[in-house]
């Protein structure tokens, strides 16, 4: 069970440290929010749908659902349309202390984070093919410590990045940071928009 666990973590945090768009958007309201509660609805939507992932992943229904090239499609264009507007958001997003009541409220954070995780085809990609395929060695109370400690890091590391996040906000009095971060958080996402409205296409033909 030891090198269960071992061998979870290794792999969760592997694929979890790349700069992305779910990390970029977790760190980014934690520095745009003052206080860590208001970071709360985007850190445990990105928790749960990790969570939500990896077990299905684990469970192999994850590969029965990859397997409509047409259901893919439809998932990566909701997926893509939420990330344009997302990157347009946070071009315009400006921080607490510069102009109030213009941060992201509960819900918006809870829509985006959800298309950054459940419609993003890396996430989607690097939690079947890698973890997916990776529990598939293990049985028993050693596959659950596996998934259970790969679900487990993910939820520290959201946590982990929406603190930080804050605390950067914390230290950049004047605001300029922030809005620079915002917009660079918004060329990322837009690049994660092109390489799925890619994959979008490479499914069509």
């Amino acid at each position: 069970m030891f090198q269960a666990i071992i061998h979870g973590f290794i792999l969760a945090l592997g694929l979890i440290l790349p700069l992305g768009a779910q990390n970029v958007f977790i760190f980014n309201q934690g520095a745009n929010h003052q206080s860590f509660k208001h970071t709360l609805p985007v850190v445990i939507t990105a928790g749960f749908c990790d969570t939500l992932l990896i077990t299905i992943a684990v469970l192999g229904v994850s590969i029965i659902l990859l397997s409509f090239p047409m259901l893919q499609v439809v998932l990566f264009t909701i997926g893509l349309a939420f990330l344009l507007y997302m990157s347009w958001s946070l071009w315009r997003e400006r921080p607490d202390n510069i102009e109030s009541h213009r941060t992201m409220g509960p819900l918006k954070q809870i829509s985006f984070a959800f298309s950054v995780s459940i419609l993003n085809p890396h996430a989607i990609m690097d939690i079947i093919g890698v973890i997916g395929t990776s529990a598939t060695a293990y049985d028993g109370i050693d596959k659950l410590a596996f998934t259970l400690t790969t679900i487990a890091v993910s939820w520290i590391w959201f946590i982990g990045l929406a603190i930080t996040g804050k605390l950067v906000g914390k230290i950049d009095t004047s605001g300029r940071l922030i809005i620079l971060l915002n917009k660079i958080s918004s060329i990322i996402i837009l690049v994660v928009a092109v390489i799925i409205l890619k994959n979008i296409f490479d499914l069509l033909h």
